[in-house]
């Protein structure tokens, strides 16, 4: 008995080394291809406001590589990621219930395409916006804007980052819904806490001004009432499908 349990858990640690390999092998692949598009990817952000407007500056000699490296990073992890949710995915499947098993393989595509829409809203809407912001505040002191090219970056990720994680917030409820961890009156309940956490996280996402304060609170606060709403949605159906219901 304990040495078939003992087989099982090495054979469970090989099949898990070699999809970790695989995941390396794939990154390192896309790493290479990422760093040949990683000039073209920097001239489309460089060309798009608010940075079309403005003149990058390097403040150290390995600024330029840095900004390069990041550009290629952040890519191969886009590409790679798919491949190590797929491989993550055939690894753990065979110790889910098959209604976790059911929910998980089918709110993936849409935590995708929630996180997409996450960094188009950050990219398009509050990035221009907050910049606006701070370029209002440097000229009212009469200052002269130089910017390097490693704060700007630093700038935009650490605004679009956060809000495309945001907009996980929905799938995120609807899965914990699906698999039993989380009602809709348990949200109802926590509204009133909640509001107070997205007014925090809005403040802590943007510029310290109440008009980008309330354009962020807005669709957050939008988000969590689709999260209620679409958390009783699944929750209905969870308790029709379930045995013994009217």
């Amino acid at each position: 008995m304990g040495n078939s349990v003992l087989m099982s858990f090495l054979e469970h640690l090989a099949q898990l080394r070699k999809q970790l390999i695989i995941i390396a092998v794939v990154f390192a692949a896309c790493m290479a291809l990422g760093l040949f598009a990683a000039p073209y990817i920097f001239d489309a952000i460089k060309s798009a406001p608010p940075a079309s407007r403005m003149e990058w500056n390097t403040f150290s000699p390995f600024d330029g590589v840095r900004i390069y490296m990041i550009i290629a990073m952040v890519f191969a992890l886009t590409l790679t990621v798919p491949v190590a949710l797929a491989l993550i995915w055939s690894f753990v499947k065979n110790g889910l219930y098959p209604h976790e098993r059911a929910a998980t393989i089918r709110y993936i595509p849409y935590s995708v395409i929630c996180f997409v829409a996450g960094v188009c809203f950050g990219y398009f809407v509050v990035l221009p916006m907050s910049f606006s912001f701070v370029n209002k505040i440097s000229e009212n002191l009469n200052l002269t804007e130089t910017y390097g090219v490693a704060e700007y970056f630093a700038f935009m990720l650490n605004i679009v980052l956060p809000i495309a994680a945001a907009f996980e917030l929905p799938i995120i409820v609807m899965f914990l819904t699906r698999i039993g961890l989380l009602t809709p009156d348990r949200l109802k309940r926590s509204r009133r806490y909640a509001y107070l956490i997205l007014v925090v996280v809005s403040n802590l996402m943007t510029p310290p001004d109440i008009v980008s304060d309330f354009l962020l609170l807005i669709p957050l606060i939008a988000l969590f009432e689709i999260s209620v709403w679409l958390s009783g949605t699944v929750y209905r159906k969870r308790m029709s499908a379930a045995p013994g219901a009217a």
